[in-house]
């Protein structure tokens, strides 16, 4: 389990940026690191309710995480290519990684096993990295999802935390 002070596991994946159905490029996290905080949400699945809810919370409040030079992804099982589309019709201005083969989410230990009794998903959980890219707050869904601006909120302060 990856918990607050371990290196972040590095992780290459697909990203769907949204700007079209094909706007997909590589990532991977080793690169990104150095540049500032990096938010890491990992969400059960494209279009549904929670996800697009949470998504929808982290994209109006990404002036907030801009100004503090972090750097906010969204991660589901999902292929890039349903991501760009997701990512359009609900106006969320999130890049979304793809874990199709779920390389992330065993790697940081949020596997959903199961979800609707058919397919292993992501846990809804967020991970905050430093520039030196050690894991500085670790969240996993315990119960019900929160209220998700509130939860935005004090994810921006541990964000601020990390830039610290």
């Amino acid at each position: 389990m990856v918990s607050e002070g371990d290196p972040a596991p590095d992780v290459t994946l697909p990203m769907a940026g949204g700007n079209g159905y094909d706007d997909v490029t590589p990532f991977t996290l080793s690169e990104a690191i150095g540049d500032g905080p990096i938010v890491l949400a990992f969400v059960p699945g494209a279009f549904t309710g929670g996800c697009t809810e949470e998504m929808c919370a982290i994209g109006n409040a990404m002036d907030g995480f801009e100004a503090l030079d972090a750097s906010v992804y969204g991660i589901s099982v999902d292929l890039p290519f349903a991501q760009n589309v997701w990512i359009r019709e609900e106006g969320f201005d999130v890049p979304m990684l793809s874990d199709w083969n779920h390389e992330a989410t065993r790697a940081y230990d949020v596997v959903y096993e199961d979800m609707y009794g058919m397919i292993d998903s992501a846990q809804r959980s967020v991970f905050v990295i430093d520039d030196d890219g050690i894991v500085t707050y670790r969240w996993v869904r315990d119960g019900a999802n929160p209220e998700f601006e509130p939860f935005v909120e004090d994810l921006r302060e541990r964000v601020a935390d990390a830039n610290a």
